[in-house]
């Protein structure tokens, strides 16, 4: 994992995604692309965060929405996956966190990021 510059400063954000990296550490491991992180604390009532994140293939992204489900059973949050039969939007709910795995044709339609970008958050890219 190969985290980059935050667009807030470590000070506005407190490092907020730290409490996350078990889930960003198994969207990494499955190569999740473009992996961001979106602290909605300040300005949503509904969750406090969204991962976002891009497979390269509709098998890499039911094989990532297998690893994070894994990784909130490990850390005990109860979720319900969403979108199973899609090819463009795969989303776990956790309640506070809401992971979202799109195809770069759905992430580009959805612009999560657009949409929150009023938002502090963190992208961690790949590798390879």
């Amino acid at each position: 994992m190969n985290d980059t510059t935050d667009t807030a400063t470590e000070k506005e954000n407190g490092r907020a995604y730290e409490e996350y990296l078990p889930i960003i550490n198994a969207i990494e491991e499955k190569h999740g692309k473009d992996t961001d992180f979106i602290d909605l604390r300040s300005i949503s009532g509904f969750a406090d965060a969204f991962v976002v994140t891009t497979a390269r293939s509709e098998v890499n992204a039911r094989t990532i929405c297998d690893a994070v489900s894994d990784a909130m059973d490990a850390i005990g949050l109860t979720h319900r996956i969403e979108g199973e039969s899609s090819a463009r939007w795969k989303l776990i709910d956790a309640g506070h966190v809401v992971v979202h795995i799109f195809s770069k044709e759905g992430r580009e339609f959805y612009n999560l990021e657009r949409l929150w970008g009023d938002a502090p958050s963190k992208r961690f890219e790949s590798e390879d």
